[in-house]
């Protein structure tokens, strides 16, 4: 009985493995087998060429082997212009150049000793030094475009910012340390006159020559003188025969 049922088991085990085989011929009967070449066409396998990203544009080399240099950046100054100076006193005049001075020992000696007297009388701190060197009458030294009716010593210190006449008498030091200019040579008005920037277009000043500006006045202040049309703070003049002949601001 029992070598039976095993020769069952064993007819029952091999006919299935027909049956699988059989299954398995006819599933690779429907889908025959591809070539080398087709399966890679059909499974195109990315190489590192392929993915690698596109080389960089080769340097152009210059004429002398090296690599090229950039365009250099060309900053085109335009030539300096003299502002016009009318009659009135200290303001510039237009010349084709302009001398600036920054040696005293070249003026003219009265002018030069007036110079030293306006610096010596600021350096006490007391503005009433000022009046013996201000002048009176026809000579007197003019301190404002219009006509002042106070008395000159007494208007100084009323325009002074701290009301004593301190600021007044700083500006005349800084000023007369300053590089100056000649107006009018050999003309009966021929004035030296502080400080130099009256002469020049502030758009064309140098780098040193706008920190000597920025020594007297803001920076704020010099933005507005450009929209003026040039320097309009105080300016001090002295004849060659030392008359002090203004010291005056314009607006």
């Amino acid at each position: 009985m029992v070598d039976k049922r095993k020769r069952e088991w064993k007819i029952g085990g091999l006919m299935n493995v027909s049956a699988m085989t059989l299954a398995l011929v006819t599933i690779f009967s429907a889908n025959p087998a591809l070539a080398l070449s087709e399966l890679k066409q059909a499974h195109p396998v990315e190489t590192e060429q392929d993915t690698a990203p596109p080389p960089l544009d080769e340097p152009q080399i210059g004429p002398d082997g090296g690599l090229p240099q950039p365009n250099p950046i060309i900053r085109t100054v335009p030539q300096s212009q003299n502002q016009d100076m009318n009659a009135e006193p200290g303001m510039a005049i237009e010349t084709d150049s302009v001398d600036i001075i920054t040696d005293p020992a070249l003026l003219p000696e009265l002018a030069q000793r007036m110079r030293e007297l306006i610096i010596e009388a600021a350096a006490t701190g007391n503005i009433e030094n000022l009046r013996a060197l201000l002048g009176a009458g026809p000579t007197a030294t003019q301190l404002a475009f219009g006509e002042i009716e106070a008395d000159p010593v007494e208007y100084l210190r009323s325009i002074s910012g701290d009301g004593e006449g301190q600021e007044i008498l700083a500006i005349l030091i800084d000023l007369l340390n300053t590089g100056f200019v000649r107006v009018d040579a050999g003309e009966p008005g021929e004035t030296f006159v502080w400080p130099y920037f009256t002469a020049l277009r502030l758009e064309a000043l140098t780098p040193p020559q706008k920190v000597e500006l920025l020594r007297l006045v803001t920076a704020g202040d010099v933005e507005d003188m450009k929209a003026y049309g040039g320097y309009n703070f105080y300016r001090i003049g002295i004849s060659p025969e030392g008359q002090w002949r203004f010291f005056i601001a314009g607006d």
